[in-house]
């Protein structure tokens, strides 16, 4: 059995947070280390104990996206998780460009809620379905308004790339998708590295969001 994925929960409501504590503890994939009220203790037991997972909630005292940006800034082995309830354009997009990993909604089941951080723990990223159109439509505004190209660059991607990013856009790891296409994870991994860059995106989320965007137009 592979080694327990260590956690540091940091909520500042303590019946909430005591829940998720308990069902990470008995989902038997993880070793809760630490918890913590605010974003400067967030900060500081990430630098002490470096976790392969800090979950964060957005509205905490202190500000949870900064404790994000501080902790990417100085701790990046660690990846973070905001759980929260706000569904704000403004809080979604804050939070991805801090370096958060994930972006998941409080109402997620708590079998729903090991499934994806086991995912987030090993560097892969999530946002709830729900929030994806209001994802979009941020991205192409841009962080001054401006507007985006009008092109579509998903028409250079190779019909490999295309293929991957389907997958991708399903949920699938690189490892999936790799055992799917009969490809080695490291091949999935340079054909990744390709798609986001012709696609001008910062991470898996933001090309899946514009995958699935872009084919529900074709497809109207």
């Amino acid at each position: 059995m592979s080694k327990p994925k260590t956690v540091v929960v940091v909520d500042d409501h303590p019946l909430y947070r005591s829940g998720v504590v308990k069902s990470l503890t008995d989902d038997g994939r993880f070793s809760v280390v630490a918890e913590a009220s605010n974003a400067d203790d967030a900060v500081r037991l990430a630098r002490e104990l470096k976790p392969d997972v800090m979950m964060l909630d957005i509205s905490m005292p202190g500000n949870g996206v900064e404790a994000a940006r501080q902790i990417v800034a100085s701790v990046p082995s660690v990846n973070i998780a905001m759980l929260t309830v706000s569904e704000a354009d403004d809080d979604i997009m804050s939070a991805l460009q801090a370096g958060a990993k994930g972006y998941i909604l409080k109402g997620v089941s708590a079998e729903e809620l090991a499934g994806i951080l086991a995912g987030i723990a090993n560097g892969e990223s999530y946002v709830s379905p729900g929030l994806a159109a209001r994802l979009l439509v941020s991205m192409r505004a841009g962080p001054a308004g401006a507007a985006r190209p009008t092109n579509t660059p998903l028409a250079t991607l190779t019909a490999r790339e295309e293929q991957i990013l389907k997958l991708v856009a399903q949920g699938l790891s690189n490892k999936e998708v790799g055992r799917k296409l009969d490809l080695q994870e490291k091949t999935v991994k340079h054909y990744m590295t390709s798609i986001l860059q012709k696609l001008n995106a910062r991470n898996r989320v933001e090309a899946a969001v514009l995958a699935k965007e872009s084919w529900k137009q074709s497809a109207s």
